[in-house]
């Protein structure tokens, strides 16, 4: 039987270039209008009881070629868990070899997260008690920008993901606070609730994550990149998500992403900005180390270098948002979630999962609580 590989599927990526037998050189496809591209998810079929190479042969080229050595592909039989599997870099080439058990088989950058399985998360939350659910807007292709609102206390609390569609690991992340956020029996949760509005967006670039972008949105923007003027023609996601935090005030927010190159979980703040405090500064620091206390799956040695005072590049939402709100005191921030593995405390069998993003979650939810 032939081997046959195919992506064209919600937030599938591949080119095939050429197959030869159990040998399969491919590519990955740039987002639309972009020089970006990093994310693949593709389905082998046809090789059944095999071993096959696949050959992902312009990976030297790609966004981040720092982040493959050390890599490890992802795959699944049932599309629900998703294990490593053998994988190699060597001259701008990633090589998979997999022994293929099933009549069909799953590869992909990280475990994916498609639009479908978003709007089953978006509706099964909005259906729990206390949840409301909005469209801020719409994207460039028409679909929702959906928020969830949870809780009804004084502190506005913003949490929002995939602004870079191919860190679907934030949306797995989006999952695990959702669940502990709308769990009536959990005192973590309860304290929360009663404590703080909690403003959810679980995907901001709806359009990249179906095209199996890996940066952009529709247009080829990157989102993060636009929070100091969006514009309804390149970024209405962000307009409707900053023109709604604009309405409620920010107390505190995280964005949630993913890093290709650094092999572990961190947090970067906003130093470097114009409106900086000093008292905005000690609460960032202190929430930081209390979760580096909470959990063994964060730590602070590895992360991005710190901008000099007034430095602060402000059309990165974490940095236009405390500023933007530093009247209210806004502490936010990015959380980066690794492609690899934690490496302070690895899983050589499925290295950084969805399992441990959910929990990470509510690791930084229960860090909050404690806090506040």
């Amino acid at each position: 039987m032939v081997m046959q590989i195919n992506a064209a599927f919600d937030s599938g990526n591949i080119d095939v270039l050429n197959i030869t037998g159990d040998l399969a050189d491919l590519a990955i496809r740039p987002d639309k209008d972009s020089v970006f591209f990093q994310w693949f998810y593709f389905r082998v079929s046809g090789a059944k009881g095999r071993r096959v190479t696949l050959r992902i042969t312009n990976c030297g080229q790609s966004a981040y070629p720092g982040g493959w050595p050390n890599y490890r592909a992802r795959y699944s039989d049932d599309r629900e868990d998703w294990r490593c599997a053998a994988t190699s870099y060597a001259d701008g080439i990633l090589s998979i070899t997999h022994d293929v058990a099933a009549d069909s088989v799953w590869f992909a950058y990280f475990a994916p997260y498609s639009m479908e399985r978003h709007h089953d998360l978006v509706q099964r939350i909005a259906l729990k008690p206390g949840v409301t659910l909005r469209e801020l807007g719409q994207s460039l292709d028409g679909q929702p920008i959906d928020c969830l609102t949870i809780g009804d206390g004084a502190l506005q609390i913003w949490l929002y993901a995939r602004q870079h569609p191919g860190e679907t690991m934030a949306e797995y992340w989006m999952e695990g606070a959702l669940d502990l956020l709308t769990d009536t029996t959990d005192p973590v949760a309860r304290r929360l609730r009663e404590k703080c509005t909690f403003h959810v967006v679980p995907n901001m670039n709806p359009d990249g994550s179906r095209r199996g972008h890996l940066r952009t949105n529709a247009a080829g923007v990157n989102l993060n990149r636009e929070w100091a003027a969006p514009s309804h023609t390149r970024s209405p996601e962000v307009v409707c998500v900053r023109d709604a935090m604009d309405q409620t005030g920010v107390h505190w927010a995280m964005d949630v992403h993913g890093d290709e190159a650094i092999p572990a979980n961190f947090i970067a703040g906003f130093e470097g900005i114009p409106n900086w405090t000093d008292e905005q500064g000690d609460r960032f620091y202190a929430y930081r180390e209390a979760l580096a206390a909470c959990t063994a799956d964060f730590q602070t040695k590895l992360g991005y270098p710190k901008s000099a005072p007034g430095r602060a590049n402000l059309t990165m939402s974490t940095n236009q948002l405390a500023n933007r709100f530093a009247h209210l005191g806004c502490v936010s921030m990015t959380l980066e979630m690794p492609f690899k593995d934690h490496d302070p405390q690895p899983d050589p069998e499925r290295a950084w999962s969805p399992a441990r993003c959910r929990q990470l979650a509510r690791d930084c939810l229960a860090t909050l609580a404690a806090q506040i």
